[in-house]
C-alpha cells in the first residue's frame, strides 16, 4: 500500500468478491464492480453495474404468500472483453497458470488495474495489463484499456468485446429465493463498424437503459487493421476482433463505453444517445486525462492529510474515494438518494435508510450542493410520506424505514435468517426514528451552509411536516404529565416488541423521545427563519395552527425519558425488566456474535427477552449532540443532567452491545473521544478496517458500507478535531493531539473555504481568499474570532 494505492499481489478466489467491491469504479451517477473483464458471473466473480434510481419491483411467491421486493437493478454488463489465442477457449483465471498477478486500485483516480503474466495450456506466455475507470469528468462515460504482449510466441488472437443484458440480481445468497429477473430485452444495434449497442428495459418500472461500446486496437500508437465478426441476440451483442501479434511487441485494446437511462436529462432516446456519445468519445488516454483532472479538483476539497499515521491516512482517502463514487456533483443533478451499501452491490437491495445521518456531515463542509441534491430526494417523496402518515392514522409526514424509487415503504415483511434458514417476520418498518434523522440532516445542512433559499423552498416544509408527525404519534399521559410514544423501534433493531407481546414496537424509546423533544423545540425556530410572506403562506397551505405550535412547545418540555434508578438513561420503558445475557457463553461458543439476534433465534431463543443491542441506541444522543446541547435539552425537560451521566450511560450499554452494525463502532468511537481516547482510537481503527478487512462476516462483497466510510471521515472532523456549529459559529475542540500531529484538510463553512491544520499542539484555521464569500466566525474554548479573506488564527492548545 502507498498513500493512494491498494494492492493485491496474488489471486485468491475466496476473497475475490470482496476485492471486486473494494476496487469498484464509479462517478456518482453509475458504478461498476472491480471484476476482471474476462470473467463471467460465477461463485467467484460477480460483474455488476448500478445506477442511481435504477429500481424495479417484482413479486415472489414464498410458501403461497406473495412477497414484493424492489431492487436496485444489476444493469447489462459492459465489461465483457475476452481473449482467445489461436482459436482456443477464452482465457480465464482458472484455465491458465499465473506466473505473476497484481490487482491494484488507484485511490486518487478510482481506477482499477490488473497486471498479469500467464502461461496457457499450450505453454504460451503472455503479459496483460488492464486499466479501467468510470469517468468523473463525463457522467455517462467509461473506458477500458488492455496492453497485451506475447512473451514467447507469435500468432493470431481474437478479442471479444460485448454488452451482456442477460444479467440478473443474484449476488446476495439470502435474497436468491426472491425474483431476481428485472430486465427485458429491447434490441441490439450497431453504429458503424466499430460501435455496438444494447437497449433493455426494467420489467415493472419501465426504465430504458442503453449501453454502447467502441473497441479499437493499436500498435505503437497506430491503429491496427482488424477483422470484425458480429454476433447479436435480443439481449446480447458482441464483436470479435481478430488480428496478428508478434513476440515481444505490445498491442493496445481500447473499449470506450457510454451508458444512458430514460431518467437522464436532455436526451430523446437512450440508444441513440449512447451511440452518439461513444462515437464522439476521445481515446482512452485523453478521457483518462479529463477524468484525472476532475478527480484532482475533488481531492483539493476532500483530501485528508495525516502523514504521521500512514495507514489511517490511506484508509481515510480510500473512504473518501468510495463516498465520492456514490455522491459526486453528478449525483446532485439526478433524483438520487444514498443507498446504504453504495452502488457496487445488492445488499439491502439498494435501499435508502437512515445512514444519511452519518454520510451528510462530511459532504456538508465540502460539497454542500451534493447534500442539497440528496435532501431533495426526500422532499420529492414528501407527498408519499404524508399519505403514509394519513393511512396509519397520523398527521404530517411519515417517511419509510427503507426507501427506493417512489418513497413507499420497501421494508420486507419477512427476512431470511441465514443461520436457521427460516423466513422470520421483519418488524423494522417500526423504526420511525428515520424521520428524526431526516429532520436532523436538514438542520445540520442549514447550519453548515446558511442556505436560506433551501430552507425557504424545501427544508422548512419537510421539517414542519415531520414535527407534525411526531406530535400526532405521541400522546399525553396525565398521570405523568408527560408525552409518550408507543409502538416504535429504536436504532438497536434487536428489540422489536416486548417478550411474549402480540403488538409490535416498544414504549418510550429514549433516543426517539429526546430527538422529538429537540425537534419540537427546533421546528418553531425554523419557522422564524423564514421571510414573513413565506411563513404565512406555508402555515396556510399546511393549515398549521397556533394550537399545534403550542402542543410542540409543550412536547419540547414534557417528553417522557425513562431512567434506571441509578440514573442511567433506559433504552426504552421496561428495559430494566429484561434478563441479562450470558455474554461470555456466547463469545466462547461463536467466533462472531455481531448478529446475536440471528444466533439466538436459530437456537429457539427470543432476543427481545434480553438486555442486548445490535448497535448504539441511547448512545446516539451523545454522538449527535454536544454536552452543552444535551444539558440544555434535559434541563428543559426537567431531568437532572449530572456530569457523570454521559460516562455511566455509555459504559452500561457498551457492555451490552454486540456492535452488529459498523455504525456502532463510529458512534462509540465518537462519544468516547474525550472520555477514553485510547478506547476511542481503537474503535476508530476497527471502523476504518471494517470494510477493507471485511469485518462484517463476509458481507462487504455484497456492497461497501456507506455509513461507516463517511462516518469515519465525520468522526475525525466532528469528534477528534471537535468541529461543531452553534449559533452561526464554527467551533473547534481538538482531542487525540498525539495522533493528529500533521493533520490538514479543507472545509467550507457558509460558502467560505477554510484550511484547517494541526501541528503539535497548535491549531491553525485559515480563510482562503480564493472563493471567499464572506467573513466567518470561528470559536475555540470561550474565544470567538472573525476571519476575513486570507485571515488566519493560530491557537495554542492545551
Amino acid at each position: 500500500m502507498s498513500d493512494f494505492a491498494l494492492v493485491y499481489d496474488h489471486f485468491d478466489p475466496g476473497t475475490e468478491g470482496l476485492r471486486e467491491s473494494l476496487t469498484s469504479t464509479g462517478n456518482g451517477y453509475f458504478c461498476t464492480r472491480g471484476t476482471a473483464e474476462w470473467e463471467d458471473a460465477s461463485g467467484v466473480h460477480y460483474p455488476g453495474t448500478y445506477v442511481h434510481g435504477g429500481f424495479n419491483r417484482e413479486t415472489t411467491i414464498l410458501g403461497g404468500r406473495p412477497v414484493l421486493n424492489e431492487d436496485l437493478v444489476n444493469l447489462p454488463n459492459w465489461l465483457v472483453l475476452k481473449l482467445r489465442i489461436e482459436g482456443e477457449e477464452a482465457i480465464r483465471l482458472d484455465n491458465v497458470e499465473l506466473v505473476s498477478y497484481e490487482h491494484s486500485y488507484d485511490i486518487r483516480l478510482a481506477m482499477v488495474q490488473r497486471v498479469l503474466h500467464f502461461r496457457d495450456r499450450a505453454g504460451r506466455e503472455t503479459a496483460l495489463r488492464s486499466r479501467r475507470f468510470v469517468s468523473m469528468a463525463h457522467s455517462h462515460q467509461a473506458g477500458i484499456e488492455w496492453t497485451l504482449t506475447p512473451q514467447n510466441w507469435s500468432g493470431r488472437v481474437e478479442v471479444i468485446s460485448g454488452l451482456d443484458g442477460r444479467v440478473t440480481n443474484q449476488m446476495v445468497a439470502r435474497y436468491r429465493e426472491l425474483e431476481g429477473r428485472h430486465l427485458d430485452p429491447i434490441s441490439p444495434r450497431t453504429f458503424g463498424p466499430e460501435i455496438i449497442a444494447l437497449k433493455v428495459r426494467t420489467r415493472q418500472s419501465n426504465i430504458y437503459i442503453a449501453e454502447a461500446a467502441r473497441t479499437r486496437v493499436f500498435r505503437g500508437g497506430e491503429p491496427v487493421a482488424v477483422e470484425r465478426d458480429l454476433h447479436q441476440m435480443q439481449d446480447y451483442i458482441q464483436q470479435v476482433l481478430a488480428f496478428d501479434v508478434v513476440q515481444g511487441e505490445a498491442v493496445r485494446v481500447e473499449k470506450m463505453v457510454a451508458l444512458f437511462t430514460s431518467h437522464d436529462n436532455a436526451i430523446t432516446e437512450t440508444l441513440s444517445a449512447a451511440g452518439r456519445h461513444v462515437r464522439r468519445c476521445p481515446g482512452f488516454a485523453d478521457t483518462l486525462e479529463e477524468h484525472a483532472s476532475a478527480w484532482t479538483e475533488l481531492w483539493e476539497v476532500c483530501d485528508i492529510e495525516l502523514p504521521r499515521e500512514p495507514r489511517v491516512q490511506l484508509l481515510l482517502r480510500f473512504h473518501v474515494a468510495h463516498v465520492l463514487q456514490v455522491c459526486s456533483r453528478h449525483t446532485a443533478r439526478h433524483d438520487a438518494g444514498v443507498p446504504a451499501r453504495g452502488l457496487n452491490g445488492e445488499a439491502y437491495r439498494g435501499h435508502v435508510f437512515w445512514d444519511e445521518l452519518f454520510i451528510y456531515p462530511f459532504l456538508n463542509f465540502r460539497l454542500p450542493d451534493v447534500t442539497r441534491g440528496l435532501l431533495l430526494y426526500r422532499y420529492r417523496r414528501l407527498t408519499e410520506a404524508q399519505a403514509a402518515a394519513s393511512e396509519a392514522g397520523y398527521r404530517g409526514a411519515m417517511f419509510p424505514w427503507q426507501s427506493g424509487s417512489d418513497g413507499t415503504e420497501e421494508t420486507q415483511v419477512v427476512h431470511l435468517n441465514p443461520l436457521s434458514g427460516q423466513w422470520d417476520p421483519d418488524h423494522s418498518h417500526n423504526q420511525r426514528h428515520v424521520n428524526a434523522a431526516i429532520f436532523y440532516n436538514v438542520w445540520q445542512y442549514y447550519q453548515a451552509t446558511d442556505d436560506r433559499e433551501f430552507l425557504r423552498d424545501y427544508g422548512a416544509e419537510l421539517m414542519l411536516e415531520i414535527a407534525r408527525f411526531w406530535a400526532s404519534i405521541a400522546h399525553y399521559n396525565p398521570e405523568r404529565d408527560r408525552y409518550e410514544i408507543h409502538g416504535v423501534m429504536g436504532p438497536d433493531e434487536f428489540h422489536e416488541h416486548y417478550p411474549g407481546a402480540e403488538e409490535d414496537g416498544l414504549r418510550n424509546n429514549a433516543y426517539t423521545n429526546v430527538m422529538v423533544a429537540w425537534i419540537t423545540d427546533t421546528a418553531p425556530r425554523v419557522l422564524s427563519l423564514l421571510p414573513g410572506t413565506r411563513r404565512a403562506a406555508l402555515r396556510a397551505r399546511l393549515q398549521l395552527t397556533d394550537d399545534e405550535l403550542h402542543t410542540w412547545a409543550e412536547m419540547s418540555r414534557k417528553m417522557y425519558v425513562p431512567f434506571h434508578p441509578d440514573g442511567i438513561i433506559s433504552q426504552f420503558e421496561g428495559y430494566l425488566d429484561l434478563e441479562e445475557l450470558d455474554w461470555e457463553h456466547y463469545r466462547a461458543k461463536h467466533p462472531n456474535i455481531q448478529r446475536l439476534d440471528r444466533i439466538l433465534k436459530a437456537e429457539g431463543e427470543d432476543p427481545d427477552r434480553f438486555k442486548l443491542a445490535k448497535q448504539a441506541d441511547v448512545v446516539m444522543l451523545f454522538f449527535l449532540f454536544s454536552d452543552q446541547e444535551l444539558r440544555a435539552l434535559f434541563t428543559r425537560l426537567g431531568y437532572d443532567y449530572d456530569p457523570a451521566l454521559t460516562r455511566r450511560t455509555i459504559d452500561y450499554y457498551d457492555r451490552r452491545t454486540s456492535h452488529g452494525s459498523t455504525l456502532s463502532l463510529v458512534t462509540h468511537a465518537g462519544v468516547l473521544a474525550g472520555l477514553d481516547p485510547g478506547s476511542s482510537w481503537n474503535r476508530f481503527m476497527r471502523a476504518l478496517d471494517s470494510d477493507i478487512g471485511d469485518g462484517q462476516g463476509g458481507t462487504t462483497k455484497e456492497g461497501i458500507h456507506m455509513g461507516v466510510m463517511s462516518g469515519t471521515l465525520d468522526l475525525l472532523q466532528r469528534n477528534y478535531v471537535g468541529s461543531d456549529v452553534r449559533d452561526g459559529i464554527l467551533y473547534f475542540a481538538p482531542t487525540q493531539l498525539d495522533r493528529l500531529d500533521g493533520l490538514a484538510f479543507s472545509m467550507q463553512f457558509r460558502g467560505t473555504p477554510l484550511r484547517v491544520s494541526i501541528t503539535g499542539h497548535e491549531l491553525t484555521v485559515h480563510a482562503l481568499p480564493e472563493g471567499f464569500r464572506g467573513p466567518v466566525h470561528i470559536g475555540v474554548g470561550g474565544e470567538v474570532r472573525e476571519l476575513g479573506a486570507g485571515g488566519s488564527w493560530v491557537i495554542q492548545l492545551r
